[in-house]
């Protein structure tokens, strides 16, 4: 299957990147659009994809077509290649474009499914949140299944829960670093190497969310677990609540959905 992206930004990057070294697609059979083109030829030449000239070369080309744009850009670019969209898999990760919006304009037989991933998808450890609404075709949906559930965890939410699911996978990787950060700047403080903080905090977030995958396991029943009675880690959970840990949390998710 030929991949195309129109739109070639951070996150077009990101899954291309991520199709190639971990989602077994070539970078030969990688097409991308971006109205600059310098950027585009440096950055395709990078990943070893396909730049091509326009909008409507990159649709004639591939079967996928990821819409990697910004939200401004969105109608002008697809309005002037809309019947060439026909037949193919248009999957959106434009923010703000779920499926009525691009009912409202594109023509009837254009198949397509809005999501939402997140930064990590470029080392096949991504979440793409994906409204459950679509007009993919059975056999479209299972190639869509195909590509991304490679790099990506494939999350179904329905349109209400669409901006959420996009916030809570697609924001919280810089929250989350910065708690990494965090606690290596502590462990530094207390005498450990910089390098040294930073393997050990990025493989604890690592192994704790596959703990959790994999087992199943509600976040409570870990951290009860792990906490000891009147052992080191409930002083600390203690000190974290005290510190209003988890009401910050909230307040940044309800930060960014505002």
């Amino acid at each position: 299957m030929k991949i195309g992206f129109i739109g070639f930004g951070n996150m077009g990057q990101a899954i291309a990147r991520g199709m190639t070294a971990c989602g077994g697609v070539r970078g030969g059979d990688i097409y991308a659009f971006a109205q600059r083109q310098e950027k585009l030829k440096k950055a395709a030449a990078e990943l070893g994809v396909n730049p091509v000239g326009s909008a409507s070369e990159l649709a004639r080309s591939c079967e996928m077509i990821i819409i990697a744009l910004t939200p401004d850009a969105v109608e002008p670019v697809l309005g002037l290649i809309a019947e060439e969209l026909r037949g193919k898999i248009l999957v959106s990760i434009a923010a703000g474009y779920d499926f009525e919006r691009y009912e409202a304009f594109l023509p009837r037989g254009v198949n397509h499914i809005s999501t939402i991933p997140n930064i990590p998808i470029s080392v096949g450890a991504g979440i793409l949140a994906c409204e459950d609404r679509h007009s993919l075709t059975e056999e479209q949906y299972a190639a869509f299944e195909a590509v991304f559930g490679k790099i990506a965890l494939i999350e179904r939410v329905n349109a209400a829960q669409f901006s959420i699911a996009g916030t809570l996978g697609g924001c919280t990787p810089a929250y989350t670093a910065m708690y990494v950060e965090a606690l290596a700047d502590a462990a530094v403080k207390h005498g450990m190497s910089r390098k040294a903080s930073y393997r050990i905090a990025e493989q604890m977030m690592i192994g704790t969310g596959k703990l959790l995958l994999e087992k199943d396991m509600h976040p409570a029943e870990l951290k009860d677990l792990v906490c000891s009675p009147g052992g080191t880690t409930i002083k600390g959970v203690a000190a974290l609540e005290n510190k209003g840990f988890r009401g910050a949390v909230i307040r940044a998710i309800d930060a960014a959905e505002e």
